[in-house]
């Protein structure tokens, strides 16, 4: 089976053939197996062992992956369904700015943004913690900040609306 795996904006074709995994086209050893019953994996790649956490994400295929302290979004789809995604996609594309949301349960530690603020593609919008780390939260596409759905000490869910974006004014 053949799958189209993106992490980090960078997509790396992974094929599996019984036994055999390769990437890029490169033959790869490699295994991950559960670790004393939590959600930590040990991840084998040729002679090195990581431990990383796996999180389900926002979507199918969509995972969030912490590795040596980093979190990283991680999507792996076969390739059918990944050219139908792409082909989707493009027809029902949102107008104008998308919320920003809460990718997690957690505490919103800090807000520096206001209603009016005109904010850049991925300017600090908020500050939560989640699983004791602090996450800064940026903002998804360029525009005017129209609401600020949380404050500093409340506790939101995953997928709450944290921030509303207007279109910029030109």
């Amino acid at each position: 089976m053949r799958y189209i795996v993106e992490v980090q904006g960078e997509r790396i074709p992974v094929e599996i053939v019984g036994e055999t995994i390769l990437v890029d086209g490169q033959p790869v050893s490699a295994s991950l197996s559960a670790s004393d019953g939590s959600a930590e994996r040990l991840l084998r790649v040729g002679a090195a062992v990581h431990r990383v956490q796996l999180r389900c994400g926002d979507g199918a295929g969509r995972w969030e992956v912490e590795l040596h302290g980093h979190r990283l979004g991680v999507e792996a789809l076969d390739e059918r369904t990944r050219t139908v995604q792409e082909l989707t996609r493009g027809a029902s594309a949102a107008r104008g700015p998308a919320p920003l949301v809460a990718p997690m349960p957690g505490l919103v530690v800090r807000v520096l943004a206001a209603p009016g603020d005109q904010v850049a593609a991925g300017a600090p919008l908020l500050v939560m913690e989640a699983m004791k780390m602090e996450n800064e939260l940026r903002a998804p596409a360029a525009g005017v900040v129209r609401a600020v759905h949380a404050a500093p000490g409340q506790a939101v869910e995953k997928g709450a609306v944290l921030v509303e974006l207007a279109a910029e004014v030109p």
